[in-house]
């Protein structure tokens, strides 16, 4: 399995990341926003919906990854708190709302009405695994979601 390197420029390229990054997990205390670099970082486990779909869902794995945003000037949380290390968020997506010119908001929405907005220039994302491959013995399922029909 290739290791998944993505960069994202505007908005089509950050719904790819987005559309990869859904059901990933995370620890709180794996998130970072360094204003003295205007980046926000986490590292999570990403469920690989790639190999599942291509598999018809025999394939369940998880493979670590690192997600970072440059440009970014202004990080807000929602719903959870930074001195709460080992809470474990569900990233549902990525979306962006433009605002002046390429600047705009990068808002990261999580299960339990959590979220993390980031004020940034302009859209300067990277997805990249980072290694580590596991089984998982279950698929994210979602309550509003039909389940797929057998063939």
């Amino acid at each position: 399995m290739t290791p998944l390197k993505l960069l994202a420029l505007d908005d089509d390229d950050l719904e790819v990341i987005s559309l990869h990054l859904q059901d990933a997990v995370m620890r709180v205390g794996d998130l970072a926003y360094l204003p003295s670099q205007n980046r926000f970082a986490a590292v999570l486990n990403r469920f690989d919906w790639v190999a599942a779909v291509q598999s018809r869902a025999k394939t369940r794995r998880r493979r670590r990854a690192a997600l970072r945003f440059d440009r970014v000037f202004n990080a807000k949380l929602k719903g959870f708190r930074p001195d709460q290390p080992d809470e474990v968020l569900s990233l549902l997506a990525i979306q962006f709302t433009p605002e002046d010119g390429p600047s705009g908001t990068i808002d990261l929405t999580f299960s339990g009405n959590k979220s993390i907005r980031l004020e940034a220039e302009c859209i300067e994302a990277e997805l990249r695994d980072l290694g580590p491959v596991w089984q998982t013995k279950s698929q994210p399922r979602h309550p509003d979601s039909e389940p797929e029909a057998e063939m």
